[in-house]
């Protein structure tokens, strides 16, 4: 890394959101931490889009705005914009949230506390003070029984970016390709539990999230899957007797789950 590259490359990604750019673009911007580059890339928006992120690339030399030829999809153009990053970490922002002032210089601080972590993930909640770094085999652990490190979007990371290219970033199938490079990631660097709150998600009709929750059944089952084969890797950081406890683990859960549903379909 030269002087004149960035420590952390800020990436997003936008398909149709001329509403919301500005505001995610100018909360980049407003950063106390400056050592940055924002990295925009367009999915072939048909709105003024491209046209308002241009606006701010000609003002500011750290952003840079690509337009892809085609359409990638979601995870497939997350890959695309890390492809342009220069810097140490990757750091995910949607172009219809929000970053907060302070967000760049605590989470770029904290992974510098621990050179042995692979990528960081907003917590929801723990007994000790934040940063917390975990080994693989704990944070496995610790999300299958306590904290669901790897239910987190991509909002709520930063990562490596070495570490990224080594495991091939993202799975490209649409709604799990967070969730399955978090178990990639985990089973081979350690985790640095990160603050929550660290941006805002903006809620709206459009997002996809929204879309996420129409197929609810069809992506549980993929996700699911997608789990049950990080537990039966290989390289899983678990002994065969804890991979035995978290899928018995996991069938409870489901079990469970199926007598809530019964139970309130009974009385209502």
């Amino acid at each position: 890394m030269t002087n004149s590259q960035p420590l952390v490359s800020v990436l997003m990604t936008a398909y149709n959101r001329e509403k919301y750019i500005a505001e995610a673009i100018e909360s980049v911007l407003a950063s106390t931490y400056t050592y940055f580059e924002l990295i925009i890339v367009d999915d072939g928006s048909k709105d003024k889009t491209v046209e308002i992120a241009k606006l701010y690339e000609q003002k500011d030399s750290r952003v840079k705005v690509y337009v892809n030829e085609k359409n990638l999809g979601d995870y497939p153009n997350r890959n695309k914009a890390a492809s342009y990053a220069m810097g140490k970490y990757i750091k995910y922002l949607d172009s219809d949230d929000i970053m907060y002032p302070y967000t760049l210089q605590i989470i770029v601080d904290y992974m510098e506390k621990f050179p042995e972590a692979g990528f960081g993930l907003a917590a929801v909640h723990d007994s000790k003070p934040y940063p917390i770094v975990v080994p693989p085999k704990q944070a496995y652990l610790e999300h299958f029984y306590s904290w669901g490190h790897f239910d987190r979007s991509p909002g709520s990371s930063i990562i490596r970016k070495d570490c990224f290219d080594d495991v091939g970033g993202f799975s490209e199938e649409r709604f799990v390709g967070d969730t399955s490079l978090w178990f990639v990631l985990g089973r081979k660097y350690s985790l640095v539990k990160l603050p929550p709150h660290l941006y805002w998600n903006r809620q709206h009709n459009h997002q996809e999230s929204k879309f996420e929750k129409e197929q609810a059944k069809k992506i549980n089952k993929i996700r699911k899957q997608y789990v049950f084969n990080a537990i039966m890797h290989p390289e899983c950081p678990l002994s065969k007797e804890e991979r035995k406890e978290v899928i018995d683990h996991m069938k409870k859960g489901v079990l469970k789950n199926a007598i809530y549903r019964t139970i309130k379909r009974l009385i209502s």
